[in-house]
């Protein structure tokens, strides 16, 4: 697990205090209490709910969207990597052509 001071919860576990948020009409802070977590990090899955449920503010991107993100930037950087390659390797032989 990670260190002492970050437990991980399960997405389970997550979805299911959002869903007491909703249905108790309690406060987070008196949710997460009751559930021995901090109100701090429910109030922050809280806010990423309702985010994926399109009901955040504008422009912030959801869960899905910020996965995409990421892939795509991973797929940039891997491809200007072999662009460079590529460009380095055209070099190599063009002047071995000249020979």
């Amino acid at each position: 697990m990670g260190s002492k001071y970050t437990k991980r919860y399960t997405e389970e576990f997550k979805r299911d205090a959002i869903a007491l948020v909703d249905s108790s009409g309690k406060t987070v802070t008196a949710v997460a209490r009751e559930l021995g977590i901090s109100s701090e990090s429910l109030r922050g899955w809280y806010r990423r709910a309702k985010v994926d449920r399109g009901e955040g503010k504008s422009g912030e991107l959801t869960s899905a969207e910020r996965e995409e993100l990421k892939r795509l930037r991973k797929e940039v950087r891997e491809q200007q990597q072999t662009i460079e390659i590529l460009k380095k390797a055209t070099a190599f032989f063009v002047k071995e052509n000249d020979r």
